[in-house]
Formats: structure tokens, C-alpha cells, sequence
């Protein structure tokens, strides 16, 4: 391979990363300024995010996961906690000990609210889209997943539903003067 080609093959990389990473900013910004709404720090997300995504975890084990000292994390967990956003209980298996969890509050908006926050916003984008539009960002997602080697599982056309199937025909047949 060329020097050429190396380079211009580096300059494509750039580009495509900044591109998905400017696109990822953009359609998080509703769940971004929700979240700036709740007025955390850096290590205080750091702590909500990492107990939301578990059962309930020690203190311990949360200063293992956000790499904090124990003194600075539990003076978190009593902000969050009087804040209403954390709740420590008893462990059952140890009484000695208690288990941090989120509050019902938060796990109701992280599990039914914040999905929408984040799919909201390319809904409307690609509600605008036209039909044809829609397919090549597919089919362009689709080449990228397919070269990284991420298991298509997951791919963009197992989220096309037989509806969008039928409206990207519809349109077509109109385009060809069917």
C-alpha cells in the first residue's frame, strides 16, 4: 500500500469518527440537558451510573468501580442520598452492611423516560429523511458494522418493520410512475 493511500485512508478514519461522534453529541443532547437539570458533578454521575447499572452494590464496591477513595464516595452517596436519588438498605445476607441502590424515581426515569430522550431525536430526523434517504443511512451502517466485524444480530434490518418495508416501495413504485 502507498504512503498515498495510507494517509488517505487515515484521514477517512478521522473523519468517520468525528462524524459518529458528532452525530452521537447531537442526538444526545435532550438526554444531556435532562441530566444537566439534575445538577450532578463528573463523580456524581460516575456513582449514579455505576449503581444504576447494578442490583445495589457496597460501598466498597462502588469505590472499586469509579476508582475513588471510600471518604469520597460515601460523601456522594449521603448528597445523593438526601437528595433523593440514592437509598442505602440493610444487606440481607450481612446486617453489618448495606447495599446502595437507586431510588424508585431514577430507575423510572432512566427505564421509561431517558429512552425516549434518546430516540426522540432521530426519530424526528428521520421522520424528514426521504425513503431513499432512510436506506442508504441503513445500507451505510450496515457496511460499517459488516467491516468492523460487529455481529449483525443487532443490524439496522432487523429494526426495519414491515411497515417501513412497504412505504419504501410505495414510494418507489411513485418514483418509477407505478
Amino acid at each position: 500500500m502507498t504512503q498515498n493511500r495510507i494517509q488517505a485512508l487515515a484521514e477517512m478514519a478521522e473523519a468517520i469518527e468525528r462524524d459518529i461522534r458528532e452525530i452521537r453529541e447531537k442526538l444526545r443532547r435532550p438526554l444531556e440537558a435532562e441530566f444537566a437539570r439534575g445538577q450532578l458533578t463528573g463523580p456524581q454521575r460516575g456513582v449514579m451510573q455505576a449503581v444504576f447499572h447494578s442490583n445495589g452494590m457496597s460501598l466498597k464496591e462502588l469505590c472499586n468501580r469509579v476508582s475513588l477513595t471510600h471518604s469520597t464516595v460515601s460523601g456522594i452517596v449521603d448528597r445523593l442520598v438526601a437528595r433523593g436519588m440514592l437509598e442505602r438498605r440493610v444487606n440481607e445476607t450481612d446486617r453489618r452492611f448495606s447495599i446502595i441502590v437507586v431510588t424508585k424515581a431514577v430507575r423510572d426515569f432512566m427505564e421509561k423516560k431517558a429512552p425516549d430522550l434518546i430516540a426522540q431525536p432521530l426519530v424526528r430526523v428521520l421522520t424528514s429523511a426521504t425513503p431513499s434517504e432512510r436506506r442508504m443511512i441503513l445500507k451505510g451502517l450496515e457496511a460499517l458494522r459488516h467491516v468492523i466485524g460487529i455481529d449483525a444480530v443487532h443490524s439496522s434490518r432487523a429494526a426495519t418493520s414491515p411497515r417501513s418495508r412497504t412505504d419504501s416501495r410505495r414510494g418507489r413504485g411513485r418514483m418509477s410512475g407505478a
